[in-house]
């Protein structure tokens, strides 16, 4: 665990807490001013196709929005900073309305499947797309870059990896059809010699019992 995210994160309140439920507290002492992500953390974002991301508002409210995309739609630009491109949506913009007046920013990013889970905190700023229509291109593919309305830019200050603990695995339907893809194949295979078997002959003064059994079972009826 990064130690600079824990210094973040255990406040007076929390180490109170801690306390009180557990009859100590954890300490971190002297942490970087910052954690780079590691080739661990920079080869999970890139493999991401959805993440959270939590703000504040200027009455102190916290506000939790999704993103997604193609895998790899969150850029790593550095191992201290990331950029992804916003879509068009509702035209609520509370996240970026959150972030003029608090930059302080949470990703939340899960891979169900492998239930595993990493949390960043970081300062973000928004760029508009239209005004920066090179940022666009340079963040964005050319499939969804009419639909690109702003970039964001996270200045990363620290992360932290969960346990999985309690995570539900679930599954894209992509990743189904992955899953899935062997069985159908062998399926496929079985059934072949059967579209070309010639079909069972039967008397045409078969009774339909004889006629039900010799279908269900095709072992000659003694």
């Amino acid at each position: 665990m990064a130690e600079k995210f824990l210094e973040i994160a255990f406040t007076k309140s929390v180490l109170e807490a801690q306390e009180h439920y557990f009859g100590k507290s954890q300490s971190v002492e002297n942490p970087a001013p910052r954690d780079e992500l590691t080739e661990e953390e920079i080869t999970f974002i890139r493999a991401r196709d959805s993440f959270y991301m939590a703000t504040v508002s200027e009455s102190g409210w916290p506000y939790m929005q999704h993103r997604g995309g193609h895998a790899g739609f969150l850029q790593v630009v550095t191992p201290t900073s990331l950029a992804f491109a916003d879509y068009r949506g509702n035209r609520q913009l509370l996240s970026t309305g959150n972030l003029a007046v608090n930059d302080r920013v949470c990703l939340f990013l899960m891979d169900y499947p492998q239930r595993t889970r990493l949390k960043i905190l970081g300062h973000a700023r928004v760029e508009d797309g239209r005004e920066h229509p090179e940022l666009v291109k340079r963040y964005s593919t050319p499939d969804v870059q009419r639909i690109v309305e702003r970039v964001f830019f996270i200045d990363v200050v620290s992360f932290d990896w969960n346990c999985q603990k309690y995570v539900t695995p679930r599954y894209t339907a992509a990743e189904v059809e992955k899953a899935c893809l062997p069985l159908r194949q062998r399926i496929a295979e079985l059934e072949a010699p059967l579209r070309h078997a010639p079909a069972p002959r039967i008397s045409s003064d078969a009774n339909p019992l004889t006629l039900r059994i010799f279908i269900i079972n095709p072992t000659p009826i003694p």
